[in-house]
């Protein structure tokens, strides 16, 4: 985790930054595989160079970014989750909860849909 410090010490709110903290640390522990990393200041999962899962803070939410095809791929479970969403994310507002096994489902399947991807974004 010491890979997201600077970026949690950047969130004012001590809610957010401790939710946020929860929210990678969880990835880390439940993926211990995936690859931290910052990249557009943003912080970030990856398997063997290609992106598996990102996520962003906003003053409203905290946005988890699976690219378009796992949005599609979930899509049922983030309305069901009560998430709103766009194209290419989720948000989860920092009075709700955060739907881990959704979040699991996401990165389960980015994993296996990009297993023999050689690009960080899908084409």
């Amino acid at each position: 985790m010491e890979v997201f410090a600077e970026y949690l010490a950047r969130i004012d709110n001590p809610q957010h930054r401790t939710r946020t903290e929860e929210i990678l640390t969880w990835v880390s522990e439940k993926f211990p595989t995936l690859m931290p990393k910052i990249a557009w200041n943003q912080p970030m999962f990856t398997d063997h160079g290609t992106f598996i899962i990102g996520f962003s803070v906003a003053k409203q939410h905290v946005a988890v970014a699976p690219e378009k095809a796992g949005m599609i791929h979930c899509s049922a479970d983030i309305v069901q989750a009560g998430y709103t969403y766009t194209k290419e994310l989720v948000r989860i507002r920092w009075d709700q909860p955060v739907d881990f096994s959704l979040l699991e489902k996401m990165i389960r399947f980015n994993i296996a849909d990009k297993a023999d991807c050689s690009t960080f974004w899908r084409k």
